[in-house]
């Protein structure tokens, strides 16, 4: 699989201008680093959006679904530094998802990411996720480089102690990602998979977005330093 690992978790949020700033500093020279570190976590990535709401995305991934639930992780998340304490106070309209990788085809990410949110029931759940399987084709869709599906597991997702995410209706949603090598290629996949006339016979997503890479960070590149 292009992704690394089982399990991934999947914030984002807006911030106020005036905290703009500090908020990139912290992500750059403290947060990243200090999550990866993390036993099981494996690497991370930040994006900027290009079209989509909120504007600040970032994705971690694990080597399993329990390493989000693990005394590790759990020990971080109660005792941040007072730095992360200040900028995730600051958070707005933070999403918060910890989920399966379930499905994820291709090879390699790409400098542009889509993503799609969609909201399946428990009875429709098995049909959607057969489905899903055929249109998470990259190798059919120029300039897209691999295609993945995160199922939430709603009973990690949500606000922790110190991080103000948003808990609603949709804590079991599903998201699907599209790695693109521009956004163009994205925007295009998403309209044929997803929201065009092509896409009739699959249900309308709950929120479509496109972003662009800022940076990414793999354990690997720590163990270096």
């Amino acid at each position: 699989m292009p992704l690394a690992g089982k399990g991934m978790l999947l914030t984002s949020m807006n911030i106020d201008a005036a905290d703009e700033a500090d908020f990139n500093r912290w992500y750059d020279r403290e947060h990243l680093e200090e999550r990866v570190a993390i036993e099981g976590f494996l690497e991370a990535r930040r994006y900027v959006a290009h079209a989509a709401n909120p504007k600040y995305l970032s994705l971690y991934s694990t080597a399993t679904l329990d390493v989000l639930d693990s005394p590790a992780y759990r020990a971080r998340l109660a005792s941040p530094t007072d730095w992360s304490r200040q900028a995730m106070a600051r958070f707005r309209n933070m999403l918060r998802v910890v989920a399966r990788i379930t499905v994820s085809n291709g090879t390699g990410r790409g400098a542009a990411l889509g993503v799609v949110r969609l909201r399946p029931t428990p009875d429709n759940a098995a049909a959607w996720r057969d489905a899903l399987q055929e249109k998470l084709t990259p190798e059919k869709l120029d300039g897209i480089i691999s295609m993945h599906l995160l199922e939430s597991e709603p009973e990690l997702s949500g606000a922790t102690a110190e991080i103000p995410a948003v808990r609603n209706e949709g804590a079991r949603d599903w998201f699907v990602l599209i790695d693109g090598t521009q956004v163009s290629a994205v925007s295009t996949a998403i309209a044929e998979r997803f929201t065009g006339p092509a896409a009739s016979s699959f249900p309308l997503p709950v929120s479509v977005g496109t972003y662009a890479l800022i940076w990414d960070l793999a354990k690997s590149d720590i163990a270096r330093r």
